[in-house]
């Protein structure tokens, strides 16, 4: 469903339930890494913010994370409203201070050093990012690690054209480095930093 967002209206319609589900999906996509996983929401969109972008934001944000919005959401009055509604996240424009980071287009993510990436006894105060994407693609570079076995091939559309060298530049830093979730209309797909690239 497509429902434009309108001030004061419920961003989910069974906030537990609906929260619980779109966690659910991300957690599998984790531990199917680079392997897109089916997902559509009942969220309504906002702005340029897809149903499952959406959703995967009132999931994951809140009051005590504070928010990066690239150019195309940040300049949204309807994406701000949304958010100081319903998640009452600070939004921040240093990308490094983000604990998440959303992009309306996933060529766009671009570079990704600019981002939190953790601290040596803390890993985990990093960025994770959401971007959404077009579609998916079984003809990109090659991946291995943990949950992946062998190496599986995944690719996303819009990508940034050096994406390949600034993941490998991401995943050399481990344990230290980015998550990425990447939302399409009808899946979801993520990376997370023990990814390696194996083939480009």
């Amino acid at each position: 469903m497509n429902v434009p967002y309108q001030i004061g209206a419920p961003g989910f319609q069974d906030p537990v339930a609906q929260s619980q589900a779109t966690f659910r999906h991300l957690m599998d996509a984790i531990a199917h890494p680079a392997l897109p996983r089916a997902f559509t929401s009942r969220t309504a969109s906002c702005g340029p913010l897809s149903a499952n972008a959406t959703a995967v934001l009132l999931t994951l944000v809140d009051q005590d994370t504070p928010l990066w919005l690239d150019q195309a959401l940040a300049s949204s009055d309807e994406v701000r409203n949304f958010v100081a509604f319903h998640c009452g996240a600070p939004l921040v424009t240093d990308p490094s201070r983000a604990a998440f980071a959303f992009f309306a287009d996933a060529q766009a993510m671009s570079p990704l050093t600019r981002f939190a990436l953790g601290e040596p006894d803390y890993p985990d105060r990093s960025t994770t990012i959401v971007a959404q994407v077009d579609c998916f693609s079984s003809e990109g570079p090659g991946f291995s690690g943990p949950g992946v076995s062998g190496t599986r091939r995944f690719g996303f559309i819009p990508a940034p054209a050096d994406f390949s060298s600034q993941w490998a530049l991401n995943s050399a830093g481990f344990p230290l480095g980015l998550d990425i979730f990447l939302i399409g209309s009808t899946e979801l797909a993520a990376l997370p930093r023990s990814l390696r690239l194996t083939e480009v």
